[in-house]
């Protein structure tokens, strides 16, 4: 059974980031699967996914993106 699509962004205090990026690079280093809960839904992020750095910028606004992807299997 597939999943609804979604796209959300959701704003964290910074204490709640960091610790966010620390696990996350914890599980990283370890090879161990990541889990996060994102407004209401648990994601686990498996060990074969892919990190990527994105970096935007237009006349007004820079943005860096730290992303986490995989395939469904």
């Amino acid at each position: 059974m597939s999943k609804p699509e979604r796209d959300i962004e959701k704003g964290y205090p910074k204490a709640e980031f960091v610790a966010k990026l620390r696990r996350l690079a914890d599980a990283i280093e370890k090879g161990e699967r990541f889990d996060i809960q994102i407004a209401g839904e648990r994601i686990y992020v498996p060990v074969r996914a892919e990190f990527t750095v994105e970096h935007e910028r237009s006349d007004d606004e820079e943005e860096i993106e730290f992303q986490v992807k995989w395939q469904l299997e």
